[in-house]
């Protein structure tokens, strides 16, 4: 045996280099975040797809990109309500499918962008394999009730709120390139607790049947449900967007929260976590990456995200 060995080393030698580069290399690919089906991410209120070079999801997409993932961003209304933001993402995805020849898609929703994903789950669940929510508004959001009631019962607030709402959404519609209507009335309605707890009852797939309980993995509806958020407002000195994530955190009266969504109205689905060091905006690694230094990175936790639903055969 001994004084065959080296005739059958020359004879692996021989055929390892007859082999292409692609094949020898193969096993060094890395295949992280290669999910079956495209992952499409999408923003929430007053969000765009990238807004003069500057991605809403800051450095996720590529970051996915590289570990094999197919990724798509979504680009649906600033400010319309759920229900019109989910029709203009249900079209995409439709684009989405045929363009790639996928069965499905799995859909990452933030903010505004978690109800919207569910809308799209519940009323075209052969379209979509799962829906992730990142600080998803599944149990509404208390400055929205605030502004609500500013519009309904203050003289010229309604006017106000609209004059200013529509204006910074068709401002960041334009600069994004996008075309869809903006109606902020609309979205602040949707957003309200009173108006979410309707949606919830129409699309209650992957939603706990209590507020901060946990809801079921998979729906009804056979799509699979997750969730993550922060608990965080103040995360990095440098960020200059950190002060108004704690101001806007007032309407909280101390429960935990992001600066606009309460961890326990986050909950959707299989939860990841809700108290991540993060606030509103690093959750999709705004404002430009800057985040608090001792927590996992935001893209790191996509990158999870993408790998968990890979191993789950999505």
């Amino acid at each position: 045996m001994l004084k065959r060995l080296p005739v059958l080393l020359c004879a692996c030698l021989c055929l390892t280099l007859s082999l292409p580069a692609s094949a020898f290399f193969g096993w060094l690919k890395d295949t992280y975040t290669e999910t079956r089906y495209p992952i499409v991410l999408v923003h929430g209120l007053f969000g765009f797809d990238s807004l003069l070079g500057v991605d809403y999801f800051y450095g996720v997409p590529g970051e996915l990109q590289r570990s094999g993932a197919r990724v798509f961003v979504a680009q649906v209304a600033a400010a319309n309500s759920t229900e019109v933001r989910g029709e203009q993402l249900a079209r995409q995805v439709e684009a989405i499918l045929a363009a790639t020849g996928a069965q499905k898609v799995n859909l990452i929703g933030h903010s505004h962008g978690g109800p919207t994903i569910r809308y799209v789950a519940s009323v075209y669940p052969h379209m979509v394999a799962s829906a992730s929510s990142v600080a998803g508004v599944n149990w509404g959001a208390p400055m929205a009730d605030v502004l609500q009631g500013v519009s309904d019962h203050i003289p010229l607030g309604d006017d106000v709120i609209n004059g200013l709402g529509n204006t910074l959404a068709g401002l960041i519609n334009l600069l994004s390139g996008g075309g869809a209507q903006q109606d902020i009335s609309a979205a602040m309605k949707s957003l309200t607790t009173a108006d979410t707890l309707r949606f919830n009852a129409l699309y209650p797939e992957g939603m706990p049947s209590r507020y901060c309980g946990a809801g079921q993995e998979v729906g009804s509806n056979g799509v699979r449900y997750y969730s993550w958020s922060g608990g965080r407002t103040l995360t990095n000195l440098l960020d200059v967007t950190d002060p108004f994530m704690a101001a806007l955190s007032i309407v909280f009266l101390g429960e935990k929260n992001d600066g606009l969504v309460s961890s326990c109205s986050s909950h959707l689905g299989k939860i990841i976590r809700d108290d991540y060091r993060m606030n509103h905006l690093d959750e999709v690694n705004q404002a430009f990456g800057l985040r608090d230094i001792f927590e996992t990175s935001p893209v790191t936790v996509f990158r999870q995200q993408a790998n968990r639903l890979k191993n789950a055969g999505l």
